[in-house]
């Protein structure tokens, strides 16, 4: 029971350290850059406003409706809008409307606009997969650099072992007399180089690992532990031609793509500067009522006879000629009744010429042909561009893959000699200065070696990212 007791408190502690321990692998650190970065951020709050715009566009084909409702009090003289009388007396109006509206035709601009919306929309989509594409390669690049960094930083470590154990048999050899001093100094001197060596390699490491947590925006920890990249172990030559790839970029390159559909936009912002030429046909329609708080409703009551001045004679006498009378009482009439009564509609078209606007449609349709002169040298300039930097990347992918197998070759050509010189040393057949010259030769060509590695590793990344435009 005890040992099980301490068992699971190990396996506890183990467990514990591996939590607190930060592991990232490369597509892990690029979703964790995707997640936070502020400009891809930014990229999707664009593409979230593009998509509103052309909803908008869409919208605006709809008939609109709209509603008004007044109610007033007026003193003095004034207009009863019942009976349109003026009156001098103090009146309580209202009156309620409704209306709707439609465009029927403005010269297709309202369609033109839904069109370029939807362009702006396709724009915005390849902003934001260019802005995360771009992060991408940035993280690829800085997650390559820590590799290189912990790769070298490991070799200065082996080295410094080696010469650490030179160091300490000198020693013994110059107590016993065997060499002399000045061997064991320039060991010193060369243990003194390496350690320098290791420490700028651990300042690289650190360096690497707070620019990819930069990109990641997230907290900097010199203790972040970073896997090694799938396939870096991996290295041959790239299979592609430079034409190829551009050929290749020409289809998928995101920035490409971008500016092509700028290009259309701006077509379609020339199409909605020349509609303002025609004229504007829509249909209205509205319903209405009012309410004067001076209209009264009249209801019959009695019937009287009244004299109405006139005679008849029968008889030779004289009668008065009588009438009926229909007499009324009267009460006001209630708001909603008199909003019932008083209901009115109209229905119409109307039409609107653009007869003289100052010039300001040709204004508009002549800076609209500008803008899309401009985006159509902006296309130009981007494809220009594209094909002169996959070039420059082809030609440093082809230099980085020629120089990796340049030191593959020095390397092992290195390695044989510091295994006779070291063999030769420790027989006393050389001395300290020729076998520093060989192991400092051996040293120098490892670290290249790997750093050319990584840097082939890139540069077809790079010229990946050129081809795919996508990660």
């Amino acid at each position: 029971m005890k040992h099980l007791i301490i068992f699971l408190l190990m396996a506890s502690a183990v467990l514990q350290s591996n939590a607190q321990e930060k592991i990232f692998t490369l597509q892990q650190s690029i979703d964790t850059a995707l997640k936070n970065n502020i400009l891809v951020k930014q990229a999707g709050l664009n593409d979230d406003v593009a998509a509103i715009n052309l909803k908008q566009s869409k919208n605006n084909m709809l008939p609109d409706l709209s509603g008004n409702f007044a109610y007033g009090f007026n003193q003095g003289r004034n207009v009863d809008p019942l009976t349109n009388n003026y009156i001098n007396q103090q009146l309580n109006s209202s009156n309620v409307v409704f209306g709707t509206g439609i465009i029927l035709y403005n010269g297709m601009r309202l369609q033109n606009q839904v069109k370029q919306n939807k362009t702006n929309k396709a724009a915005a989509e390849k902003a934001l997969q260019y802005s995360k594409d771009d992060l991408v390669l940035k993280v690829i690049q800085a997650y390559l650099q820590i590799m290189s960094s912990k790769e070298v930083a490991k070799i200065t470590t082996s080295q410094l072992d080696v010469t650490k154990n030179q160091l300490d048999r000198m020693a013994i050899l110059v107590k016993e007399g065997v060499v002399g001093n000045y061997q064991y100094t320039d060991l010193e001197g060369q243990y003194a180089s390496e350690e320098i060596s290791m420490l700028d390699a651990g300042n690289s490491l650190q360096a690497a690992k707070l620019n990819i947590c930069q990109l990641m925006n997230i907290e900097y920890d010199s203790s972040i532990n970073f896997l090694a990249a799938p396939g870096s172990e991996n290295i041959s030559k790239y299979g592609k031609t430079v034409t190829e790839v551009y050929n290749t970029s020409l289809q998928n390159f995101a920035s490409l793509k971008l500016e092509q559909l700028n290009v259309k936009s701006a077509e379609q912002g020339v199409a909605i500067a020349r509609g303002s030429f025609a004229p504007t046909i829509s249909f209205n329609a509205n319903i209405g009522s009012n309410f004067s708080s001076l209209a009264k409703s009249l209801s019959p009551t009695t019937i009287t006879e009244i004299n109405t001045g006139n005679y008849v004679t029968l008889g030779g006498i004289k009668q008065p000629v009588l009438t009926s009378q229909q007499n009324y009482s009267f009460s006001k009439t209630g708001y909603f009744t008199q909003l019932s009564n008083n209901l009115g509609t109209f229905f119409g078209i109307n039409v609107s010429l653009p007869l003289f606007t100052r010039f300001q449609t040709k204004t508009n349709v002549a800076l609209a042909k500008k803008t899309l002169s401009n985006q159509q040298f902006e296309l130009d300039k981007i494809e220009q561009q594209l094909k002169q930097d996959i070039e420059k990347a082809y030609l440093d992918m082809t230099t980085a893959f020629s120089r990796y197998e340049v030191l593959q070759r020095q390397v092992a050509s290195f390695n044989e000699s510091f295994r006779a010189a070291a063999i030769r040393y420790e027989a006393g057949s050389i001395n300290s200065v020729e076998y520093l010259l060989v192991k400092n030769n051996l040293d120098r060509a490892v670290i290249n070696h790997t750093i050319s590695r990584y840097e082939y590793l890139f540069r077809t990344k790079l010229l990946d990212f050129y081809e795919s435009g996508r990660r």
